[in-house]
């Protein structure tokens, strides 16, 4: 463990300095050559399987208010719409016709990767008694990561400051390269499509009977069925349909985080919103607590990327129908600075 001058006391069980003082990648330090040519042994087909949802999916903001869909228009080309833009009103002799194009995307909108970035705590980590506000490695907010307004502070901050992620942005992960073996876990053979937290118990089970295994370094990812419910929904889903299926993690099941922590994964992957699920614990409301028990055991102490919203039917049926789990994932997102999430094509290869 390496020292780091912003934090004396790191979170139990994490991996803050392991890596370095300064490392903006976590687990992903993991993705050695070897793991690399792991993944390239798995090709034997040949066979490609693009694993993004349109990233028009899931339609609509009623899977979460919060994130609107994209919004695709052209540029604007001597006053008019770059869209097939004759060129001869430039100068007669020209015989082409432009298209240009722009996007408004809420990063987190579709098929996405989670930054380290994207989930802090507060947490000690000066040991005066004082939480502060840090992310993975002790990066702070307000120094590595800024936003336009200083909650600790009840400021905004002045009109043209630098926003975005100065540390632990996603675009570290982009150069990192993201490919490696991955490992598949069905979990609508087990539940189908039923709202179903699995435990501790039901993932060693699935394992077990499945024959899965899986090693330090490797991708895990987990189809459940809930992309193909976004995509049955047409751009228009049911709220309560979406609210109330398929099976998650159990975010609370300490026991499940720790078996992350010991198997070494380097990310967790999931066809659904959010990776976790949060069975009602009244027990919660008597102490503080994190909100995303596993999104802060994995990118706040682990330093293990969470992938959400993939779309990973056709793939785990083909799997399925040759008796295997493995796979080659290549999967960089955006190379964007400064932000917190992207939304990523991951291609399979088998």
């Amino acid at each position: 463990m390496s020292r780091s001058p912003r934090w004396t006391i790191r979170p139990e069980g994490s991996t803050w300095g392991d890596f370095g003082p300064d490392d903006q990648l976590g687990r992903l330090n993991l993705l050695t050559r070897d793991k690399v040519l792991q993944g390239i042994a798995e090709v034997k087909e040949g066979i490609t399987f693009c694993l993004s949802l349109p990233l028009t999916l899931p339609g609509g903001t009623a899977l979460n208010p919060r994130r609107q869909p994209p919004r695709l228009k052209p540029l604007t080309r001597d006053g008019y719409p770059a869209m097939n833009f004759p060129a001869s009103l430039e100068d007669p002799k020209y015989t082409d016709l432009i298209c240009d194009d722009m996007i408004e995307l809420t990063m987190q909108y579709s098929t996405q990767w989670d930054s380290l970035a994207h989930v802090g705590q507060l947490f000690d980590v000066d040991g005066d008694g004082k939480p502060e506000r840090v992310y993975y490695n002790g990066f702070r907010a307000g120094v590595d990561v800024i936003g336009p307004y200083d909650f600790e502070n009840d400021t905004q901050l002045p009109e043209g400051s630098t926003l975005g992620a100065k540390r632990l942005g996603i675009e570290n992960m982009a150069a990192a390269g993201v490919q490696g073996r991955a490992v598949m876990v069905d979990f609508e053979a087990h539940f189908g499509r039923k709202h179903h937290p699995v435990s501790y118990d039901d993932l060693m089970r699935i394992l077990e009977k499945d024959k899965i295994e899986v090693e330090e370094g490797d991708f895990f990812v987990m189809h459940t069925g809930f992309a193909r419910i976004l995509i049955e929904g047409g751009g228009n889903p049911d709220p309560d349909l979406i609210h109330n299926s398929c099976a998650a993690l159990n975010g609370r099941d300490k026991r499940i985080h720790q078996w992350i922590t010991d198997t070494g994964i380097i990310a967790l992957v999931a066809d659904n919103l959010a990776v976790e699920f949060l069975p009602p614990d009244e027990s919660e409301h008597e102490h503080q607590c994190s909100k995303l028990p596993l999104h802060e055991h994995c990118l706040f102490r682990l330093g293990v990327h969470l992938g959400e919203l993939w779309n990973l039917g056709e793939l785990n049926d083909w799997l399925k129908a040759h008796g295997r789990n493995r796979f080659l994932l290549t999967a960089p997102p955006l190379r964007f600075p400064g932000a917190v999430g992207s939304p990523v094509t991951p291609i399979a290869t088998v």
